[in-house]
């Protein structure tokens, strides 16, 4: 046996071998053919009787013994036979079932392949007998047309034709359906019906969407999907059964803000995301749906379309809050609004309590007013007033700014025996700025060393003039703890609302002002709002600040549920979804999604504000500001409150906190109680946590412990205030202060092996000690400081020569000494410093 390459191969020859060619396919295309031989394998059935096969065979090798294989009995011999005969019938049995089985295959895909085309033939009838029937309501509409037009041309007179034929002509032309030849017509219409017929069939096949196109990509390459074939074939069956009419385009007005999304304008346009799209790179834009373009863009857009452009601008969110003006009829009397004011301990608080029958005082740490309280007192004569103690401690300068800018009438609290000091000053300048008339409350006047007219005269100096000395400006001389002039002072409260006639409109949307706002524990976000025009029911939805809310319950002064709030009253509101900014304005509008929108521009305005105030615009502040703060120790702290005005003032405590050295920065301030995200920014920041009026819940006393981060708990602003001057003060260098103790002179030069040059000196004033620093002056300028090597009297050494005495000096790393120097000696003294 030899290959193709006449090389010789290994084979078998023997007696059945028959010679065989073989195809052999390598890489790169290459092939080759090689010469194989099979040998026949014979297999003799033994014949009945043992008759010997005449080939000779296995069979006849058992009763044959001679030609047997040794070792092998008859037995042995019988059951292999049976063994080859068994395998036989099993690969026939096998042939035949596969057999079966391929039939069964062949004949369910006969099947199938039969009832996809009896499907698509009834299909395809059903779609020509609604075109016939399209086509026939079409044929007899125009019939009838044809019908109404001839019933209406005999009105109109026709000429008298010249000749036979031409009224014969004239008449031919006129029948709608008369050929000359029916059969002829009808067969052009058939064959144009089938044309059309069989046009559609391709089309409508050649967009069907095979299992072999899907993998193989088809011939023409991408296929439309299936989605887009059944819309083919629902828009032709729709325009067969004449529903295919072209809709008017309706005509929007789109409103454009400043910036908008793609797909937000195709969503006001009703258009197609892709159109829009389509139509920005036609012009140039090369966009996606989730890009932003500007106004100028989006106008140009929406004209293309066809709709009418409305320019919107960001801020036009808040335009739902309309400040109408109010009818005068509508107008009712409601309760002044008073705020106290003065000065930190005269008694602000112990007056309104007198007038209150209340004891609030006692409620408040330290004896001080912490947070603003609003309380509704009812006079003898049945007057209703409004309240709002506000506190005197210079850290809430802010909270009393608040407190002027949404009351009426201002009482200015003037301690008898302290007379003016500097937050009553505060609290006219507040006065004065809010516009608003003042009554001055002479307190503690009890008191043996009050003297009220010494108030009246320091008043005057701040532009107060009081009635008793000539002015306009009400006063009264009152005591809290006796309850003298307490009447007086309600007249003048009276006498100066209805000087002022206070007049609200209670059948409107509510908008007041938030007096104090905080997070309450299993209450969530309460805020304390002064209603200053409609009423506030609850269920109302409104806006406040940066947060929005539902009024979900409110209580008054007293603890108590009400449903409604008018103006001049004070609430406590449930229901809102964060904590506002004291002082912020509540308005209520119509509904929610109002809210949210002009809640999240609100804040969006902010972060911007604050950002743009926190970012350094050029290169050169950027420098500026870090060589400054390179400088600066910082110490760090976070400020937990529970009120928003408390931590507020704290903040601004903390900011006057500091000179050119040392400052403290507040990393975070907020309400409510320390938690875990506190903690860890206090370890990352190594800053120790200031609790006002709060704790740490479990978990984050247990971080606080692991992390090492220490909390501190205060109840009275005076204590954290002072703490952290304290610590402040630590980070302050210390102060190097010098005291000079001897003066020297040096009258001769003296060179000595091993020491180098040695001064002998005269102690001219003082004492020169060995320990001490000195300075080497020469014309009254100093050319060297350092300290002694060696101070000798005489040959011994000593450590501390007295005035008048002569000695031996020898400088440290020094040698350029001559005679007629001073020797200045002085010690240094390190003083602890603190900021003030």
């Amino acid at each position: 046996m030899s290959d193709t390459d006449g090389k010789k191969t290994l084979g078998l020859r023997g007696a059945g071998a028959r010679p065989g060619n073989v195809k052999q396919s390598f890489s790169h295309g290459r092939t080759k053919n090689v010469v194989v031989e099979t040998k026949r394998k014979r297999v003799v059935v033994p014949k009945p009787g043992g008759a010997k096969p005449a080939g000779g065979s296995q069979s006849g090798a058992i009763g044959d013994p001679s030609r047997r294989p040794a070792g092998i009995t008859d037995a042995e011999m019988e059951r292999r036979l049976k063994a080859v005969q068994a395998a036989k019938a099993r690969e026939v049995e096998e042939a035949a079932a596969r057999e079966a089985d391929e039939r069964a295959r062949e004949e369910e895909r006969e099947r199938r392949r039969a009832e996809m085309e009896a499907k698509e033939r009834e299909d395809r009838e059903r779609e020509e007998a609604l075109k016939a029937k399209a086509e026939e309501e079409e044929r007899q509409r125009k019939l009838a047309e044809v019908a109404a037009q001839r019933a209406a041309a005999p009105a109109a007179p026709q000429p008298a034709p010249a000749n036979r034929e031409e009224a014969d002509g004239g008449a031919r032309s006129a029948k709608p359906a008369a050929p000359a030849n029916p059969r002829k017509v009808d067969v052009e219409r058939d064959t144009d019906r089938n044309a059309r017929n069989k046009g559609r069939d391709d089309s409508r096949r050649a967009g069907k969407l095979t299992l072999n196109q899907a993998l193989t990509g088809g011939e023409g390459g991408r296929q439309r999907s299936m989605a887009a074939m059944k819309r083919k074939q629902e828009r032709a069956r729709q325009k067969a059964m004449g529903g295919g009419a072209e809709r008017d385009k309706i005509v929007r007005d789109v409103q454009v803000p400043e910036a908008i999304m793609v797909s937000e304008l195709a969503n006001r346009m009703a258009e197609r995301v892709g159109a829009v799209v389509k139509a920005l790179m036609q012009n140039g834009m090369m966009v996606t749906q989730n890009q932003t373009i500007d106004a100028d863009t989006a106008e140009l857009i929406v004209e293309e379309f066809g709709h009418r452009v409305v320019r919107v601008s960001d801020a036009d969110v808040e335009d739902v809050i309309t400040q109408v003006e109010d009818d005068a009829k509508d107008l009712q009397s409601r309760p002044p609004v008073i705020t106290v004011m003065g000065h930190v301990d005269h008694g602000k608080t112990s007056l309104l309590d007198a007038i209150r029958n209340a004891k609030v005082v006692a409620g408040e740490a330290g004896g001080i007013t912490q947070h603003i309280g609003a309380y509704q007192v009812k006079t003898k004569g049945g007057q209703l007033m409004t309240f709002l103690d506000t506190p005197g401690h210079a850290a809430f300068t802010s909270m009393r700014s608040r407190g002027a800018q949404v009351t009426d009438i201002v009482v200015l609290v003037v301690a008898a025996d302290d007379a003016v000091m500097p937050q009553t000053v505060e609290a006219i300048n507040h006065a004065k700025a809010a516009g608003v008339p003042m009554i001055v409350a002479i307190n503690k006047i009890d008191k043996p060393a009050a003297n009220p007219t010494k108030v009246r005269t320091d008043l005057l100096q701040h532009e107060v003039v009081v009635e008793k000395m000539s002015g306009e400006v009400q006063d009264v001389e009152v005591s809290a703890v006796t309850g003298e002039g307490l009447d007086e002072l309600l007249e003048a409260i009276v006498l100066q609302a209805e000087i002022l006639e206070l007049k609200a409109n209670p059948d409107r949307a509510a908008q007041g002002a938030v007096i104090e706002a905080k997070l309450d524990v299993g209450r969530g976000p309460v805020a304390t709002v002064l209603v200053q025009n409609g009423t506030l029911k609850q269920g109302d939805i409104f806006v406040v600040g940066e947060q929005w809310g539902k009024v979900r319950a409110m209580e008054n002064d007293k603890g108590v549920r009400i449903k409604e709030a008018g103006p001049s009253v004070p609430v406590e509101v449930l229901g809102l979804n964060g904590t506002p900014e004291a002082g912020d304005v509540l308005n209520v509008v119509e509904t929610e999604a109002q809210a949210r929108e002009i809640a999240a521009y609100r804040e969006q305005l902010a972060k911007d504000k604050r950002a743009a105030l926190g970012a350094a615009t050029t290169l050169e502040q950027l420098m500026a500001n870090a060589k400054a703060d390179a400088s600066v120790t910082e110490l760090p702290i976070l400020v937990k409150a529970d009120v928003q005005g408390s931590a507020e003032a704290i903040v601004q405590a903390m900011e006057k906190i500091g000179n050119d050295e040392v400052r403290v920065r507040v990393l975070h301030s907020g309400v409510g109680a320390i938690t875990e995200t506190d903690v860890g920014l206090a370890e990352a920041s190594r800053a120790p946590i200031m609790g006002f009026n709060v704790r740490a819940n479990a978990s984050a006393r247990n971080s606080a412990n692991q992390k090492g981060v220490e909390i501190r708990y205060y109840s009275i602003i005076y204590d954290l205030v002072d703490d952290v001057r304290k610590a402040a003060s630590g980070l302050l260098s210390a102060e190097i202060r010098e005291h000079f103790i001897g003066y020297a002179t040096i009258k001769e030069v003296f060179k000595v092996s091993g020491v180098g040059k040695v001064a002998g000196c005269l102690v001219t004033e003082g004492v020169a000690r060995r320990s001490a620093g000195v300075r080497l002056l020469r014309d009254n300028v100093v050319i060297h400081e350092g300290t002694l090597k060696t101070l000798k009297r005489f040959k011994d050494e000593v450590s501390e020569v007295q005035s008048g005495q002569e000695c031996g000096m020898a400088f440290e790393n020094y040698d350029d000494i001559r005679p007629g120097d001073v020797i200045e000696i002085f010690t240094r003294e390190e003083v602890a410093r603190t900021l003030t």
